[in-house]
């Protein structure tokens, strides 16, 4: 819940300035999730650019009476292709819980919309060694309801809740091994499903950091928080991905 309408114009004005300057960002998907309030405005801006457009949350209902939601169709009306389903914030601070994720998960895709799926632990969790149980219950909720050939269609995106605006941050190697968790989890349901989806870091990445999270095998990309604010910092990112791209000979590097 962050922004202005001049805030969405400065900030999307100069990122599309700055892949104007790198034609090479547009190896990258790169993708903009304002507020529901300023999604109509972004997709003006980003029209006929690399940009793509998603919305943070959606609600399951396709039409009805819900006072205050907002429905998967209405998203893709405003030209969003993407969603945020699950993410940290929805799960503890407006009780999000499994059966409603998974739910959720299902209506953005019945919508034609691409879900990603926001999956991570808590500090307490990690301290007591709940951090694989706690994100193989998220995984297996959304599997359970939707199939595994769901994946197809969908991104993940794992978020130590632990090492978000925290002071606290995952090494390199540590979000790795959880992001490899997160694939063999789907490998043992799909091998090509678990093999070619994409796993999204969202720990606090920014442009001095990127390069050696993107650089491990199972990260191919960054759910960013409080760098997305910032053009220069965003961009810095994308630069990070283009030059783990460069130098990668695996299917998972992008973001």
């Amino acid at each position: 819940m962050h922004g202005s309408l001049s805030l969405i114009n400065t900030l999307i004005h100069d990122v599309l300035d700055g892949i104007k300057k790198q034609p090479a960002f547009t190896a990258l998907d790169i993708l903009v999730l304002p507020p529901f309030t300023y999604l109509a405005r972004a997709h003006e801006l980003i029209a006929h650019s690399p940009l793509l457009l998603g919305a943070q949350n959606l609600y399951v209902g396709a039409q009805g009476a819900f006072t205050g939601e907002v429905s998967g169709s209405m998203l893709a009306d405003l030209g969003c292709q993407y969603v945020l389903i699950g993410h940290s914030e929805r799960r503890t601070l407006f009780h999000d819980d499994l059966a409603l994720t998974a739910a959720k998960f299902k209506a953005a895709q019945e919508a034609g919309l691409t879900p990603i799926l926001c999956i991570g632990e808590t500090k307490t969790q990690r301290e007591n060694g709940e951090t694989e149980k706690v994100v193989r219950e998220q995984l297996e909720a959304v599997v359970q309801l939707v199939g595994i050939d769901a994946f197809k269609q969908a991104v993940i995106a794992y978020e130590p809740v632990w090492a978000i605006g925290t002071g606290l941050t995952a090494t390199p190697v540590e979000a790795q091994a959880v992001h490899a968790y997160i694939r063999q989890l789907l490998i043992k349901n799909n091998v090509d499903i678990g093999s070619a989806i994409r796993i999204l870091y969202g720990g606090s990445m920014k442009a001095e950091n990127a390069a050696s999270l993107l650089a491990m095998p199972d990260i191919d990309g960054g759910l960013i928080g409080g760098a997305s604010l910032d053009a220069k910092s965003f961009l810095g990112i994308c630069e990070a991905g283009v030059r783990c791209l460069k130098t990668s000979t695996g299917a998972h590097a992008g973001t």
